[in-house]
């Protein structure tokens, strides 16, 4: 359990540093246009946003596969 615990905080740590290393180098001068989607979970529910098509495309395939382990991982 512990290990699961540490694996989670490490692999948030990471992603904040990419987010950080993100911001600065975007913010060193020219435009930039952001494209991008989100999933929210809330229990086997997908709540989905995005700016692009394709990427909101991507986050339904996602979604989708987030629903199946749900649903998976409660018949288990």
């Amino acid at each position: 359990m512990l290990d699961l615990i540490s694996a989670g905080l490490v692999l948030m740590m990471i992603g904040l540093g990419v987010v950080v290393v993100s911001a600065l180098r975007g913010s060193q001068g020219g435009e930039s246009q952001l494209k991008g989607a989100g999933v929210v979970m809330i229990g086997p529910i997908p709540i989905i946003f995005g700016s692009d098509a394709k990427w909101v495309s991507v986050a339904i395939a996602l979604a989708a596969l987030l629903v199946v382990l749900t649903l998976l991982a409660g018949l288990a």
